[in-house]
């Protein structure tokens, strides 16, 4: 069988990024200990898939609050076959258009996909719902850089990929998600709703939304809304009430401020106590391709690790009250 991986692109995505982060997932993961994995920041998925196929663990909860994220996702794991038949026939029609008249074809789909926005929560897994997932995946597969931004009207605005081969349909791929997604159940939800599925067996990984590393850096509006250094605190307050409250193993990832800002303490004044390390990433959304390049991003633990070479610091800052 072949070993499932992300359907989508999306931005920030940890496909480049595993083996890293492998070497700081709990220990209780690797013994079996941990029996269920919460990612409440679903985006592309690409540490569920790792985690699922690899480690015993027993369910998932998967969320995010993208309702058109979800839907795609919930029909992978429910309606694949009836998902594969619409791709197959825009992989045909993209492959037969020349290469000239596919921004036309591009621009046609995108519209459907904006008329539709209105209509989704109803569509579910209906018809409907599976044609708008399908939809999403050709827009994924040949926009710009695989972006998924909302202009303040909720349409979907990113331009043409220009790409000559694009890979639109990919069956065995999607099928073996839909396997690997059997044990998940997948939800349209803010985070903090994954509270009661959240035990000491439990392995939580946050993605947010990244802190923008400049005023011209930020790219959050996955929704039409964003993601403020007020809901950077609100997140940093959620996960240390699980740590506390619920004994979790927790792992989260964001950007590191001191790429461009060594006085930046933003992350150490609100995780105070917890353990920090850099991994090294790549920048890949940048319109400036000289900015492209390896920076560091920060994850933050509530249990100890000790990978090789890691560059650690442990926060002795006032401590955030709850709320």
């Amino acid at each position: 069988m072949p070993k499932a991986r992300p359907f989508l692109k999306w931005a920030g995505g940890k496909s480049q990024l595993l083996d890293q982060l492998e070497n700081h997932y709990p220990s209780d993961l690797r013994t079996g200990r941990i029996k269920h994995y919460v990612e409440p920041f679903l985006g592309g998925g690409a540490v569920f898939f790792a985690i699922a196929q690899r480690y015993p663990i027993e369910s998932a909860w998967l969320s995010d609050i993208n309702p058109d994220l979800v839907l795609t996702w919930q029909v992978v794991q429910q309606r694949p076959a009836d998902l594969l038949d619409i791709l197959e026939r825009y992989q045909r029609a993209y492959n037969r258009t020349p290469e000239e008249r596919r921004g036309h074809l591009f621009l046609t789909m995108r519209d459907a996909f904006n008329k539709g926005r209105p209509d989704i929560n109803a569509a579910k897994h209906s018809a409907d719902g599976i044609r708008r997932a399908a939809q999403l995946i050709f827009l994924n597969k040949t926009c710009f850089n695989g972006l998924f931004r909302l202009n303040s009207k909720g349409e979907f605005n990113v331009p043409f990929g220009k790409y000559k081969t694009a890979v639109i349909c990919d069956a065995a791929n999607l099928l073996a998600a839909s396997r690997a997604l059997q044990k998940a159940e997948i939800r349209q939800a803010d985070y903090t709703e994954c509270w009661p599925r959240v035990n000491e067996s439990t392995f939580v990984y946050f993605d947010p939304p990244y802190r923008p590393l400049s005023r011209t850096a930020s790219f959050t509006t996955y929704t039409g809304g964003g993601f403020s250094d007020d809901e950077q605190v609100r997140l940093a307050q959620f996960f240390r009430r699980l740590d506390r409250e619920k004994n979790a193993r927790l792992m989260l990832s964001n950007s590191d401020p001191t790429n461009e800002n060594p006085d930046d303490s933003f992350f150490e004044r609100i995780y105070p106590g917890y353990n920090v390390f850099r991994v090294s990433a790549g920048r890949a959304i940048n319109s400036n391709g000289e900015k492209r390049g390896k920076i560091s991003e920060l994850l933050i633990t509530n249990y100890p690790c000790c990978p090789p070479n890691a560059e650690i610091w442990q926060g002795q800052l006032r401590e955030l009250p709850l709320q």
